[in-house]
């Protein structure tokens, strides 16, 4: 684990801010600052007070340099403490700032232009983009009423079936797709991506196998949620929308679980196909698990904005 992630994970588990931090570790906000973004390391006798820091916040759970191993016991922790969806359903300005991440970043990785700025224009102002598509403003404001949809549904305590999967998919490609909201009756290949798709004969048994899945109970949900999303997205129950509608059953699984959602970031979709591939064609699931917990912590930053 580098020095710049642990001083990010002490500054998410302990609430401090930079500054207050910097004070603790007894350097500049200038100094901490550039150990935060990577651009230098601290000597020994600092990073001894960092992990000492950081091991005091875990109470010694795990050890500071097993970076999966301490993400682990902070989304533990954080679920003790808080239910993420209750949360967010309480807060209008968090509600906003998850719908706003989460569809700039979901579509923004499928090839949107629109930049985070224009999707909250979109969607919060009802603005219509003369520089951008109207279809691009169609999947901006569809993902935020497929999003909502699923956060009320979960809320109210609806298990992940194929019907609310089928739902979003309506929702996402309404006005968009004249077979929104339907399984895919012809074969598909996943662009830049070497990965063979279902036979679209198999999609129903497959989906009704995901979804029995998705419901049965797990120690580790991020880990569950991983697998399920390759398995999703190799199915590729849609002929289009399959990647932003994984993501949401990716959302729904952890938010029915007290946890924070993923935030999958536009500038690592590198990372985030290479381990999605790598889960898919090799079987090794350990890359997409740590990096969606990479992504769950992010969730939970945004919470404690």
């Amino acid at each position: 684990m580098s020095i710049s992630d642990k001083i990010n994970l002490i500054l998410t588990l302990s609430g401090l801010t930079q500054e207050q931090l910097a004070r603790k570790l007894q350097v500049t906000f200038v100094t901490l600052n550039s150990w935060a973004n990577g651009r230098s390391n601290p000597r020994q006798g600092a990073q001894t007070r960092i992990n000492n820091f950081l091991n005091e916040l875990l109470g010694q759970e795990a050890p500071a340099a097993d970076a999966l191993a301490v993400k682990k016991v902070f989304i533990r922790r954080k679920v003790k403490e808080t239910h993420a969806l209750i949360l967010i359903l309480s807060r209008e300005d968090l509600l906003d700032q998850i719908v706003l991440s989460l569809t700039y970043n979901t579509n923004s990785i499928e090839g949107s232009t629109l930049t985070e700025a224009e999707t909250a224009a979109v969607l919060f102002e009802d603005a219509a983009l003369s520089n951008r598509t109207l279809t691009e403003q169609m999947e901006a404001r569809n993902h935020r009423a497929a999003l909502l949809w699923l956060l009320d549904a979960v809320h109210q305590g609806q298990k992940i079936s194929e019907e609310m999967i089928r739902k979003m998919h309506g929702m996402l490609m309404n006005g968009i797709r004249e077979d929104a909201g339907v399984y895919r009756n012809h074969a598909v290949r996943i662009v830049g991506a070497n990965v063979p798709t279902a036979n679209y004969l198999k999609i129903p048994d497959l989906m009704k196998m995901l979804v029995k899945d998705c419901q049965k109970k797990s120690d580790d949900v991020v880990a569950r949620a991983a697998e399920i999303h390759a398995r999703f997205e190799q199915i590729h129950p849609f002929a289009d929308g399959n990647g932003r509608i994984g993501r949401l059953l990716l959302q729904a699984m952890l938010l029915s679980a007290g946890i924070a959602p993923a935030v999958i970031k536009k500038k690592k979709k590198q990372f985030y196909l290479k381990y999605l591939n790598a889960a898919q064609v090799k079987g090794e699931f350990l890359g997409l698990e740590e990096f969606l917990y990479d992504a769950v912590v992010a969730g939970y930053a945004l919470l404690e904005k």
